[in-house]
């Protein structure tokens, strides 16, 4: 039961970064979560009355706390989206996301028999394969809508003094930008969501009701900031039925996915539902080399069939 509802997560999360980054790339981070989060919550909070069930403090803190750190990890992952190959952004969050909770669950005392425990590893393998990407001069290397062309760097190398100082800065700024490691940044927050959402237990779906509050509470922040730094600008809105569609079927997936994880991680081991929910990878690099045609390097593919494997060694097991 665990195996399936941490794999009913995966598909839930890759299908809903999917389509949240599809919305991230034509606004922005921030406006496609504006729309995407009120969604998220308001799902996990019908789902929690219906339930019914009673609530703990503690539970309910442990759960808000949890959606900090997955707020912060929403606002970095749509970025990363929106900036980088969704094939590459994806699974080097993921398996960011998946050595925190395996490392905190193997200190707790966790122990997996030898079947899974192989099952595990070759799924956290399968992670990094398909975070593999093409060196700087590669043909993905600039697949993103917002991968910079132009002749910022080419100036820089022809300047000198302040222009190549500036240049420098300018190159150091991508770089703290780039998709891959604001990817890396955000499977270290949602890593932290799910050791968190794990520690929340009981109190039925109510600390993911906090939760979700917790990253409500992130995105605004981040609104207020981001507005009173820019004026109006945050980003292009989300407009239009098919935008506004996708934002609320993201919104309603990826709170799904939580639902299904934290049903998973309360039922069994947290290293074990972890990993197998940080497969999700797999969903979003599929959607995406269909939709945008983003070409699947040998040794991603490769990725995708070791996953197949640990997988199978889990469900055996």
């Amino acid at each position: 039961m665990v195996t399936l509802l941490a794999l009913g997560a995966a598909l839930a999360y890759g299908v809903a970064d999917f389509l949240g980054g599809a919305v991230a790339r034509r606004t922005s981070a921030l406006q496609a979560l504006a729309w995407c989060v009120p969604v998220g919550l308001a799902v996990v909070l019908a789902v929690a009355l219906v339930d019914g069930g009673g609530f703990t403090w503690t539970s309910l803190a442990w759960g808000f706390t949890a959606g900090l750190a997955g707020g912060g990890g929403l606002i970095t992952f749509y970025r990363a989206l929106a900036r980088g190959p969704m094939s590459v952004v994806a699974p080097v969050s993921a398996l960011a996301a998946a050595v925190l909770p395996v490392a905190v669950g193997t200190l707790r005392g966790e122990r997996l028999d030898a079947t899974v425990l192989a099952g595990v590893l070759l799924c956290l393998v399968a992670i990094g394969l398909v975070s593999m990407e093409n060196g700087p001069g590669g043909p993905d290397a600039a697949s993103g809508p917002g991968a910079g062309g132009g002749t910022g760097d080419a100036d820089a190398a022809h300047g000198t003094g302040d222009g190549a100082d500036a240049g420098k800065a300018r190159s150091r700024a991508r770089l703290l930008d780039s998709g891959p490691l604001m990817a890396g940044v955000s499977g270290a927050c949602f890593g932290a969501f799910f050791v968190l959402l794990k520690a929340a237990g009981g109190g039925g779906l109510w600390p993911l009701v906090a939760a979700r509050a917790g990253n409500l509470v992130v995105i605004a922040v981040a609104l207020i900031v981001l507005l009173r730094l820019r004026g109006r600008r945050t980003g292009p809105r989300v407009s239009g039925r098919t935008l506004i569609g996708l934002a609320f079927l993201s919104g309603a997936l990826d709170a799904s996915a939580n639902a299904l994880y934290f049903v998973a991680a309360q039922e069994g081991l947290l290293s074990l539902a972890a990993v197998l929910t940080s497969l999700y990878p797999a969903i979003t690099v599929l959607l995406a080399r269909i939709a945008y045609s983003e070409r699947l390097r040998a040794v991603q593919r490769l990725g995708l069939a070791v996953a197949a494997a640990g997988v199978a060694l889990v469900t055996i097991g």
